[in-house]
Order: structure tokens, then C-alpha cells, then sequence
């Protein structure tokens, strides 16, 4: 069926042009129902392109077209079975939605597999906004100067070219940076003739020649129809990680709108009101950006600590402490390595929550004992760690008060219970393996029960 709809493609467009050809006037079955047809086909094809496109590129193709047939269809009602244009600025604002959509497909379209981030979206957007709508308003006080400007529709004549000329940027990038893939290929023939379209369409308008349903609208076809073939071949390239759009090219897109209303306020007459709409939207989109991203820093920051805390007791864990101890070797310290005695019978006798509160208890007695610059962690069951400054003195007599702040006993539920722990002590005085030095001196404090024992 999919191979029926990709080559259903090129048949109708043919038949759309050779009608056009041999009978120029508008026609409703060609002009709104083939037409419109034709990229709904277009539409169906990216849809059920292969499962190894990624999602993202093919859902942001996809949405692309689905945006533009829709402001297709609000266009050929306007001029076919409306008296009055009534669906004009919708259709303008659908065809605008086809540009950043289309900039964030491009260079994920051979990119591995990755989920979209919202920030990725959201400087797609802004990009996009920024960029085409400075160049919009300053080719606008070009092309119509003095108070000649008073139509949205010439705003948007200019807006889709320079959209355009983002796209074929970022195509044109893709396709010299990852190779002259036939996926890539087409998909930058595809963006080429719909710039080309836009650009005779713009020519068109300007010199009052632009007639709905003539030649200017096969170019779109076309474009639309290899950008669906671009989505059903499969890349034998190498995969890359998509890049994202350069931070410096966001915040330019965002400073030169605060500078386009700077501009307006200082000279109202230079710009229609409808020209701020999008810097004003680009402002909001800014905001919503820094939003996400402040909460994305957080949530990195939060996933960090969790990722070296333990979630049991809420100190170190064993990935912590190993890190450290890394970058121990040349200070002057200790290594304590503590196993609690009598845990596993508690353990046993009262059920993993209670023996989880003496672990936390414990943890807590512990973090009491050592000075703030010390290192506690939970190395996994009942063992802990201790990383410690000092001399051998010093640590030998925290390792001392660590022991001895288990001497009294836990209530727990109305029940007091008792637990010991044994401590192995590793100086760092140069010898190295601390870790080995710290496992074999709490081993034989255990077997000899004697408390604490240095290697």
C-alpha cells in the first residue's frame, strides 16, 4: 500500500499540471479536490515512513505538511466558494507553522534515534520567528516604502522567503556536512524548489500576475512530494547525533526583537502594528525558554546528586566515596571502612523497615560524629565509609568516637536495641590502596572484635 501511495505521487501531480495546461481556468474538482488531494497523499507516506526515520523528524515532516494542506484548504475556499476572503490571516498563520517544523526535522532526518527535548523545540521556534521576521520587516521598508505597508499579506509575502532561506541554510549545511545522501538529497531538492515557489509567487504578487491555481502552485506540489520521498528512503550512512540549532544563533534571534520594538517605539510610523505580533511572540517564547531551561539545570543538578547520594540514609554512596578517594591520594587522612555488628539478626528478628530506620539512625549518629569535612557513605547493607583530613592521631580518635556513638541503644517501636560496629582504619601515609588496607584492617577488627584496627 505504501509503495501504491509514494508512486501515486508523481501521476497526480502530472495530471494537476497537464489539466492546468490544457484548461487554465479554475476548476473546483482540480483546484480544491485534486490539489488538496494530493498532499493529504503526501501527508499519508511520511506517516508510514520506515520505523528507523527517526520519530521526531518524521512527526515534525509530517505536522509541516498537515499545517500547510490546511492552510491549502483555507486558501482555495477563500478563492473558489467564498463572495469575501475570510480565512486569509489563517491561512498565512498555517503556512507559517511549515518553517520551524521543517528546522528541526532537517538535521534530525539522518540522525540517530533521540528524544526531543522541549528546548530544542522551543529555539526551533525562536530561530525561525527571529530570524525571518527582522528580515521580513526591513525587506518590507525596501520593497514598499513610506505608508504604501498596509497589508498583513505583505508581511507574509515576505516572511515565507526568508523562511525559506533559514531552511535552505540548514539543508544546505546538513547535505555538506553528512554527505550527498540520496534521504538528504532530496529532502534539500524538496526545500530548494518550495523557496523557488515562494520566491515566483512573491514576483508574481508584486507585479499583479499571481492567478490562484496557476503554475506557481505545481512548484509546492513538487516540493511537498520529495520531501515525503525523502522520509521513505533509508539512510546507509553513518549515524550522528543530531545537533541542535548554536546557542549564538538563539540569543541573536532573540536580541534583534527587543531592538525591532525599539525601533517602532521610536518611529510608530515605520512599522504596521501586525509586524511586532512576532517579535512580541518571540519575547514570550524567550521567557517560556529560560523557564525551561532554568528547570532543566535544576533537574540535571538534582539528578546529579541523586546519582552520588544514597536514597536509603541520605549520604554518600559507594560512587561518591570511590570518586574522592581518587583525588585523596596526596592529602594527609584516613580511610575508615565501618561493617555494623549484630544488623542481621535485627534485621531478621524485626523486618527490613525497621532495620532501614537503624540504618538512617545510624547514618545520622555517624554525621553527629565526624567533622563537617569528612565524607560519609553507605558503601551498600550495613557497611559505611568515611573519608577524613587529619593526622594519624586525629582520624585513629574520630574512628574511636564513630564506635563509640553506637554504645547506647536505638528505640525503635518500644524496643531498644543494641548495635555494634567494626572500623578499619588506613592511614594515607603514601603506600597506597587504601581501599584493600581499610577492607583487610575492618576484617580483622571483626574476627578479633576488638573494635577498631589499623592497617
Amino acid at each position: 500500500m505504501l509503495r501504491t501511495v509514494r508512486f501515486s505521487l508523481p501521476g497526480l501531480i502530472a495530471l494537476y499540471t497537464l489539466w492546468n495546461f490544457l484548461s487554465p481556468s479554475q476548476s473546483l474538482t482540480r483546484d480544491l479536490m485534486l490539489y488538496n488531494a494530493i498532499w493529504v497523499i503526501a501527508l499519508i507516506a511520511v506517516i508510514y515512513a520506515p520505523l528507523s526515520l527517526d520519530s521526531v523528524a518524521r512527526g515534525a515532516l509530517a505536522l509541516a505538511i498537515f499545517f500547510w494542506g490546511l492552510g491549502s484548504i483555507a486558501s482555495s475556499f477563500d478563492e473558489l466558494l467564498g463572495s469575501s476572503p475570510r480565512f486569509t490571516l489563517a491561512s498565512q498563520l498555517l503556512y507559517t507553522l511549515f518553517y520551524p517544523l521543517v528546522l528541526i526535522a532537517i538535521p534530525r532526518l539522518s540522525a540517530s534515534k533521540s528524544k526531543l527535548r522541549p528546548i530544542e523545540l522551543l529555539d526551533s521556534l525562536i530561530f525561525s520567528l527571529g530570524f525571518t521576521s527582522i528580515i521580513a520587516s526591513f525587506l518590507l521598508i525596501l520593497i514598499f516604502p513610506g505608508n504604501s505597508l498596509i497589508a498583513s499579506d505583505d508581511f507574509f509575502a515576505i516572511f515565507y522567503p526568508v523562511g525559506d532561506l533559514a531552511l535552505l541554510l540548514v539543508s544546505l549545511t546538513t547535505l555538506l556536512t553528512r554527505g550527498f545522501e540520496l534521504q538528504r538529497t532530496l529532502l534539500f531538492l524538496g526545500v530548494l524548489i518550495f523557496a523557488a515557489t515562494d520566491i515566483y509567487y512573491l514576483w508574481l504578487t508584486l507585479n499583479d500576475r499571481y492567478q490562484f491555481g496557476s503554475f506557481a502552485e505545481v512548484g509546492w506540489l513538487i516540493a511537498i512530494a520529495l520531501i515525503a520521498a525523502a522520509t521513505s528512503i533509508e539512510s546507509h550512512s553513518r549515524e550522528v547525533e543530531s545537533s541542535p540549532i548554536h546557542p549564538a544563533l538563539v540569543a541573536i534571534s532573540i536580541f534583534i526583537s527587543p531592538i525591532l520594538l525599539a525601533i517602532s517605539a521610536l518611529k510608530p510610523e515605520l512599522f504596521p502594528i501586525y509586524i511586532l505580533i512576532p517579535s512580541i511572540a518571540n519575547l514570550l517564547l524567550a521567557f517560556i525558554r529560560m523557564s525551561t531551561a532554568l528547570r532543566e539545570a535544576r533537574i540535571l543538578g538534582d539528578e546529579r546528586i541523586l546519582a552520588r547520594t544514597d536514597e536509603l540514609t541520605g549520604v554518600a554512596n559507594r560512587r561518591k566515596l570511590i570518586a574522592e578517594l581518587e583525588s585523596f591520594s596526596n592529602l594527609e587522612g584516613a580511610l575508615l571502612l565501618l561493617d555494623l555488628d549484630g544488623f542481621k539478626p535485627v534485621n531478621d528478628s524485626f523486618g527490613h523497615e525497621v532495620g532501614d530506620l537503624i540504618l538512617r539512625q545510624v547514618a545520622q549518629r555517624f554525621t553527629r560524629a565526624l567533622p563537617n569535612s569528612a565524607i560519609l557513605a553507605r558503601l551498600g547493607g550495613d557497611e559505611f565509609g568515611v573519608l577524613i583530613h587529619g593526622s594519624y592521631e586525629e582520624t585513629l580518635e574520630v574512628a574511636h568516637a564513630l564506635r563509640a556513638s553506637l554504645t547506647y541503644p536505638f528505640t525503635i517501636q518500644g524496643q531498644s536495641i543494641m548495635v555494634g560496629v567494626s572500623i578499619g582504619h588506613a592511614h594515607n601515609d603514601g603506600a597506597g590502596d587504601l581501599l584493600r588496607r581499610a577492607d583487610s584492617a575492618m576484617y580483622r577488627a571483626k574476627q578479633s572484635d576488638v573494635g577498631v584496627a589499623q592497617s
